[in-house]
């Protein structure tokens, strides 16, 4: 099976990450697909609106482990230059669900991690299951984010909140996601979907142009800082990388234990 499914309904173009097995972990395939898939759907004639869901129980639980596992048997020279073109391959993606004319709707359930979460700060219109759970993540790996993150978080919640998210990590729930300001809505799991379709098809049958320049306007409040706040991730993400504290994070992860960070 294809990591990445899409397909158009009437005037809604689907993108379903299909990797329920690593709970829609995304490795550099599925990078790849996502790119493609959301460039089909900007440029596709028939489709309104965009809906980005995960396929099985969750939505995406950020970077496949088992490509960090592969990646700290390399030198920390080579670690650092892979990572960098693998978060580099993220941007295109990010910056084509940020300016497509076209709405973007992401269906949030089970785990919304790392990259997860940059996913649903990426998306126009967020639904979550009230048992969804959100966590930055990164920094339990020794990273920093990326997937745009530290461009759109404080900007949604505020400097203060966007460093506790992002320098502790914690888990939460989607009723805090709410308050954060994080999704729009939260529903019981067994509507997610049916609420998502709903949602993806009104805006599909809405005013496309005017949505389109609506959201080319809000877009604009953030500008090229977008862009170049990708590019600054990108570098400070591959630094990390060529670290022992990654080491240590992707190790402890994998062992299923708490990392001890040597702090180098």
């Amino acid at each position: 099976m294809p990591n990445v499914i899409v397909e158009r309904r009437g005037a809604v173009f689907e993108i379903a990450l299909n990797r329920p097995e690593v709970l829609n972990a995304v490795d550099r395939q599925t990078i790849a697909a996502l790119a493609d898939a959301a460039a089909e759907a900007a440029e596709d004639r028939v489709a309104r609106s965009v809906w980005l869901r995960g396929a099985g129980t969750h939505f995406c639980a950020g970077g496949d482990i088992g490509m960090f596992d592969e990646l700290i048997r390399l030198s920390p020279a080579d670690r650092r230059k892979t990572l960098y073109q693998i978060v580099d391959a993220l941007h295109p993606l990010l910056v084509r669900l940020r300016h497509m004319p076209k709405p973007v709707v992401a269906e949030v359930q089970g785990a919304a991690a790392g990259f997860g979460l940059s996913l649903v700060l990426a998306a126009d219109l967020a639904v979550a299951a009230e048992d969804a759970v959100f966590t930055c993540g990164y920094i339990h790996l020794g990273t920093s984010p990326d997937g745009g993150m530290t461009a759109l978080l404080p900007g949604i919640v505020g400097l203060k909140l966007a460093s506790e998210l992002t320098l502790l990590g914690d888990r939460f729930d989607a009723h805090r996601a709410l308050a954060l300001g994080l999704v729009n809505r939260i529903v019981a799991p067994e509507r997610l979907h049916a609420e998502c379709e709903a949602l993806a098809a009104r805006l599909a049958t809405g005013p496309t142009e005017a949505y389109a320049r609506t959201k080319a306007l809000l877009q604009a409040t953030v500008g090229d800082a977008f862009e170049a706040q990708l590019r600054r991730e990108a570098e400070n993400f591959a630094a990390c990388a060529a670290t022992d504290d990654f080491v240590e994070g992707v190790r402890a992860f994998l062992e299923k234990r708490r990392p001890s960070f040597p702090g180098r």
